[in-house]
């Protein structure tokens, strides 16, 4: 049976972390993963993880000022050191709470310069992120949702990949993203799978729940099973009003 976790940046965004952990597990879910969970104080994040066995899958770095308009740094140049210290404070907060990978944002530029700049900052965050047995996770968005974003498909992410050269660097297949940008999901996600390091889903275009919609999710989720894939999906939609009221496609589409 195709296992789900809950991304707590959009379920039960109205609670605290760690009451949004203690309702994804009583909402049945097998795992959780958030945003940015740093205004939590990571002892209480864990507490709920422990009480609730759910494993928190991931997180994002800062998006650096978003009232400027930030939205990640990883790929602008001058901005290194702030970049760094994102990643920094990503993986000790990940350490601490015992979650699996970080996803490093890139931000908006458009440039060689920015390409190079990513790509040693990947670096610098996959060399730090191996001692600790953490992934880190570049995640293509799409250019309606995230006009000028550096990070637009996943060619352009699979050559990142390539040239940084690490092995814990890996591609969040957000199949919303994917649907939205490049179409052939299933195609894509089957060809790219030895680079994958997590999937997420919401329906496409309105990222809502994934019983609707151009992406028939009981068909990918019935494919996904049959590739041994082992790590819960990421539940990362927009729930209209209140989630536990959206859950009906859980039981609907497996």
């Amino acid at each position: 049976m195709t296992q789900f976790s809950a991304n707590l940046g959009f379920l039960w965004a109205d609670r605290p972390l760690p009451l949004a952990i203690q309702a994804a597990k009583a909402a049945g879910f097998d795992a959780v993963e958030c945003h940015w969970p740093y205004d939590t104080p990571a002892s209480e994040v864990k507490s709920a993880l422990d009480e609730t066995g759910l494993q928190m899958l991931g997180l994002n770095t800062r998006r650096g000022d978003v009232d400027a308009g930030d939205n990640g740094l990883a790929a602008i140049p001058g901005r290194e050191d702030e970049a760094r210290a994102t990643i920094d404070e990503a993986i000790e907060y990940a350490v601490q709470i015992s979650a699996s990978s970080i996803h490093v944002m890139a931000g908006f530029a458009d440039s060689a310069e920015a390409c190079n700049t990513f790509i040693e900052n990947l670096v610098y965050a996959c060399n730090q992120a191996e001692r600790h047995g953490l992934t880190i996770l570049i995640e293509p968005l799409n250019e309606h949702d995230a006009p000028g974003y550096f990070l637009q498909t996943t060619k352009q992410a699979t050559e990142i990949i390539e040239d940084v050269g690490l092995a814990n660097l890996k591609l969040m297949f957000d199949c919303y993203h994917v649907g939205r940008t490049e179409g052939e999901v299933m195609a894509r996600l089957k060809a790219l799978l030895p680079i994958i390091g997590h999937i997420q889903f919401a329906s496409v275009p309105d990222r809502g729940t994934p019983d609707h919609g151009e992406v028939d999710y009981q068909q990918v989720f019935s494919q996904i099973n049959a590739l041994d894939w082992g790590t819960p999906l990421g539940a990362e939609y927009k729930p209209e009003g209140e989630t536990d009221v959206s859950l009906d496609w859980m039981s609907m589409l497996t």
